[in-house]
């Protein structure tokens, strides 16, 4: 062996020893290669790996066990020398080439997540107060990895500067990272099993005093003061209303066009895209389902009149939209943030009034009017009664009506 001359190979000068497959580099150090044929789909594989540590042995040793993988029909993992900030990237574009990430907004929330975990997030002074896992090998990330950041973000959530809520949802997409690395890379285990998310019992969205919701008296004043301030909003706001759609889902109705969503001959409503931001639309809503609505006469009306006097400019006229925006395209996500909050000033609300707020609003007013909650659900496209729940606010005045009635049944003036 000592006679044979140095060759240059992948990207090195090496000569082969006297094990097969094994090839001293001439800087010191080893390279095991071999190329075998994987069972499961016929296709060569190449088994490389350098060693500048260990022996020949070491590396044949090393060679012989994979070898053995493969011609057992196991894949090889994937090189566990890969760290979370490149992991976790790659994930993200595999998951949006593959169609997994379809909204703007869940991309975005996705993205936004990965930086928390990656680079670390900042405390009230700018400076780094929780660390990230950037630079950590995704398979060496451990259970008390995750507890050392969740101590470490839990003073920033009583400090209030991100709510409980906020934060779970970015541990439940850091369980989905670390779930496909334990899958990839053959891990025991997966690291986020166990760890629990935080406590948001005390974490109130919505109060008695400002519940994001308007009673049914409210309701009627808050439609025509919007009418008077931002008519080009009202029958948006209007259909919100009327049938509790997201705003996600009302964005992209169409007025016209071979897919033309609302249909006033037939009294119809198609509910079948939902729109987050930009450009992006989704040919389904964000519970994945499409259906139509029949809508009553006054609906229609109100939509039909916004269509005759709303749609005032060239490119509006021109788009196939219900709600186009002054250029033609669709309306931005926080379009009545500004006309919601001018009308509840106007007329003294007293609280915050979101757009979130009006499917709020239409669980309670079906509730008033006895609508029955599996029709509810097939107008709202609520999937569960317990999410129409979730979005009811039971007014004082429900519960003193329903008590005067149960206490109707016992209570007996005597003379």
């Amino acid at each position: 062996m000592g006679k044979t001359k140095y060759e240059k190979r992948w990207k090195h000068w090496v000569r082969p020893t006297r094990l097969p497959g094994v090839w001293q580099m001439q800087e010191g150090g080893y390279i095991a290669r071999r190329r075998v044929t994987d069972p499961t789909d016929g296709r060569v594989r190449e088994l490389k790996k350098v060693f500048h540590q260990g022996t020949d042995r070491d590396a044949f040793n090393w060679l012989e066990e994979e070898t053995t993988k493969v011609r057992a029909g196991l894949r090889l993992a994937r090189p566990r020398n890969e760290r979370f900030a490149d992991y976790a990237v790659s994930l993200f574009e595999r998951k949006v080439a593959k169609g997994e990430l379809r909204s703007a907004a869940g991309r975005t929330k996705w993205k936004k997540t990965l930086e928390h975990f990656i680079r670390g997030i900042d405390g009230a002074d700018g400076e780094l107060a929780v660390e990230g896992f950037g630079e950590l090998f995704v398979d060496q990330i451990r259970t008390s990895h995750v507890e050392v950041w969740k101590e470490q973000i839990g003073p920033l959530i009583v400090e209030k500067l991100y709510a409980p809520t906020t934060v779970n949802g970015w541990l439940s997409i850091l369980r989905v990272v670390m779930k496909a690395a334990a899958l990839e890379f053959e891990l025991p285990r997966v690291a986020t099993d166990g760890v629990r998310d935080f406590d948001e019992s005390n974490h109130v969205t919505y109060t008695e005093e400002a519940p994001n919701a308007l009673t049914t008296e409210q309701v009627p004043v808050f439609l025509e003061h919007l009418k008077a301030l931002f008519p080009q909003y009202y029958a948006m706001a209007y259909l919100g209303f009327a049938t509790g759609l997201r705003p996600s889902s009302l964005r992209p109705l169409r007025r016209r066009g071979d897919e033309a969503d609302f249909l006033p001959g037939e009294g119809k409503l198609r509910v079948r895209r939902s729109h987050t931001a930009g450009n992006t639309v989704m040919n389904t809503t964000k519970q994945k389902t499409r259906y139509t609505i029949e809508l009553p006469a006054e609906v229609v009306a109100v939509l039909e009149w916004h269509v005759a006097t709303q749609l005032t400019t060239p490119e509006q006229q021109r788009s196939d939209l219900l709600f186009p925006s002054v250029t033609g395209c669709f309306r931005a996500p926080t379009v009545l943030n500004k006309p919601f909050a001018a009308v509840s000033e106007e007329m003294g609300l007293g609280y915050a009034f979101t757009q979130r707020g009006m499917r709020r609003t239409f669980n309670d007013l079906a509730r008033n009017a006895n609508v029955g909650l599996s029709v509810v659900k097939s107008i709202s496209g609520h999937k569960t009664d317990r999410m129409v729940e979730h979005y009811s606010t039971i007014s004082g005045a429900e519960q003193r009506a329903s008590i005067a009635k149960v206490v109707s049944l016992f209570d007996r003036k005597v003379a």
